[in-house]
């Protein structure tokens, strides 16, 4: 009897070891997140859980001091620590690089969507919105690794927003949760999966922004995108646009009075080319200039010096707005998903042997 009741017990023990296993598999593959890049000789301080206090380092020209010791590359394995007052999941890697310390966050791809997706979508919106948005944010940053790169990903809105442990919230949670390991995918590899906050009704094409035309990035009609961006009218500064031009490499030809006139737009209805104190810009780099601007989208007309326009953000991919619309009329996660990036496929990322997929090596 005693030896079944062993015999029960080792099971028991290895089945629990065997469902922790999987759940520490199923976190998905090691992202690796470039928080800050710190001046040489600047000191920052780092919180260990394991020594129990502050650890102070900085970049040098021989590389990275850490309380008086200087190496190459130091690493601190986690399962948390604080940066400068904010904590984070998983382990950090400081290394020099160009006269500046990064400071990079080693954390888990599902443990990373956690801190990101509370930064980028309310937790007031629906939440089959936050499951579209928590699979977008999941295919951006699969798409982004690059073993070749000291990092694969920023923390800042050049990349994803991503603010670490103390933002998480159980509504976010629970997004996560339900799409856990699902990508978005094209002839199998995971798309660039691209978002904005409110596209003014009508997404934009890839090659309008990023000069390449991607089959499951196309124009799309968005009646439900309705937010507080979705109409605006704003003034535009002469003295701006005379500045940014030069900035640009443009030299202003005309008079202050020359104001902002549309001469072409594009398939989505946004400008395409564009005539500004006598210069004409026109293409990808005609929508980054009226941006620029400080207008919110390049979905917009002039009246004078007065600008017209709709929406917010380059309008390519998954509108915010536009899912929190589409979840409030009933559509699920994955007609939200399949409207924006028609032609793609909702598919599980095979965690256990990313290396072996076709987009691991993007």
């Amino acid at each position: 009897m005693v030896q079944g009741l062993k015999g029960i017990l080792v099971w028991v023990l290895l089945g629990v070891f065997l469902a922790h296993a999987q759940e520490e598999a199923s976190a998905g593959p090691t992202l690796r997140v470039l928080l800050q890049e710190i001046a040489e000789g600047r000191e920052v301080s780092l919180f260990l859980p394991e020594v129990q206090g502050v650890v102070r380092v900085r970049s040098m020209p021989q590389g990275v001091w850490v309380e008086g010791r200087v190496q190459p590359l130091w690493e601190f394995p986690g399962p948390y620590f604080r940066l400068e007052g904010r904590s984070y999941r998983g382990g950090v890697r400081l290394l020099a690089q160009g006269g500046r310390l990064l400071v990079v966050n080693l954390v888990p791809l599902e443990d990373y969507l956690l801190g990101v997706l509370p930064a980028e979508m309310p937790e007031s919106f629906p939440l089959e919105a936050l499951k579209a948005q928590a699979v977008v944010a999941r295919t951006f940053a699969v798409n982004r690794l690059n073993p070749q790169a000291p990092y694969d990903l920023c923390a800042s809105q050049l990349c994803q927003v991503y603010q670490g442990l103390e933002v998480e919230t159980l509504r976010h949670k629970e997004a996560v949760r339900a799409t856990w390991g699902k990508v978005l995918s094209y002839e199998g590899r995971a798309i660039s999966a691209l978002y904005h906050a409110d596209s003014g009704g009508m997404t934009a094409g890839s090659e309008e922004v990023f000069q390449r035309a991607l089959p499951y990035l196309r124009p799309r009609p968005d009646p439900y995108a309705q937010g507080p961006r979705s109409r605006w009218r704003l003034s535009v500064s002469p003295e701006r646009a005379a500045a940014l031009l030069k900035y640009m490499g443009y030299g202003p030809k005309g008079g202050v009075a020359e104001a902002p006139v549309v001469l072409e737009r594009s398939a989505s209805g946004r400008v395409w080319r564009l005539r500004l104190l006598g210069v004409e810009v026109q293409g990808p780099e005609a929508q980054r200039l009226v941006r620029n601007l400080g207008l919110p989208s390049a979905l917009v007309e002039f009246q004078g010096w007065e600008a017209l326009g709709r929406g917010a953000g380059h309008g390519v991919g998954l509108s915010q707005w536009g899912a929190k619309g589409m979840a409030e009329a009933g559509y699920g996660y994955r007609e939200i998903l399949g409207h924006y990036f028609p032609g793609t496929f909702l598919s599980d990322l095979l965690l256990g042997g990313l290396a072996g997929l076709p987009w691991a090596s993007r």
